[in-house]
């Protein structure tokens, strides 16, 4: 039976150094300039939705919340996205986190055994803009994005459901692993009932993601030959 893997994107898969959260500030004041000479919120983003975002910053600067506001602001801040994405990586800013390209290519040759999909909080035209800057997004057919549900807790059965129309199979929740780089993501795959290895490649440390006991915790993914093992435990391969 094919084990499913749920992907993360920033932190776990690639590092923007800034350019998400610099887009979202000018992607928020492209699409309400009347608000441009307010202080912009600190926002913790790690394991965030872009649906739990937004609902934030239209609480804090008092902007009604309903879907022609919010497709106005993710307009603009996925244009932001891109531009900003082309301009760090002209100065040499971000990156695709380390082993990353390697297991990719190692978990995609094995397709008899599993098939690859994204579980992120980004919206789904957002995630796509920052894979494809980075030459990722071909592995990645489908998944569950911020933009189905503000609650990341609520993306795990949209996964498995994605999973199910995009494959003609079912996937048990035994023979699907989520893997991420926050308590979130940790929360989001128990939520499910499915599997989940940690990596501490973002803002979270070791020590941190372990008390929240994933299944299996890794510092990063740049032993290909390790994560692959340890994948393969996790699901009873």
């Amino acid at each position: 039976m094919k084990s499913l893997l749920l992907f993360d994107i920033d932190g776990t898969l690639i590092d923007t150094e800034g350019a998400g959260l610099v887009s979202l500030e000018e992607g928020f004041f492209r699409s309400f300039p009347e608000r441009s000479g307010s202080r912009f919120p600190a926002l913790d983003l790690g394991g965030a939705t872009d649906g739990s975002v937004v609902a934030f910053l239209f609480e804090h600067f008092e902007i009604e919340d309903h879907d022609r506001h919010r497709a106005h602001f993710f307009r603009n801040y996925e244009e932001a996205l891109a531009e900003k994405l082309r301009e760090f990586l002209s100065m040499k800013k971000g990156r695709v986190l380390p082993g990353i390209p390697e297991l990719l290519a190692r978990l995609a040759e094995r397709h008899h055994d599993f098939v690859l999909a994204l579980l992120t909080g980004n919206t789904e035209a957002g995630a796509r803009i920052k894979l494809e800057s980075f030459g990722l997004d071909s592995y990645f057919p489908f998944g569950a994005f911020g933009s189905d549900h503000h609650d990341r807790n609520q993306l795990g059965p949209i996964a498995l459901e994605r999973a199910r129309k995009a494959t003609g199979r079912s996937y048990p929740t035994t023979k699907a692993l989520v893997i991420g780089d926050t308590g979130k993501d940790i929360a989001c795959a128990r939520a499910c009932g499915a599997k989940v290895l940690a990596v501490a490649t973002g803002t979270v440390s070791r020590e941190t993601l372990a008390a929240d006991s994933p299944d299996g915790l890794l510092d990063d993914l740049s032993d290909t030959a390790e994560a692959v093992e340890l994948v393969e435990s996790l699901l009873d391969l």
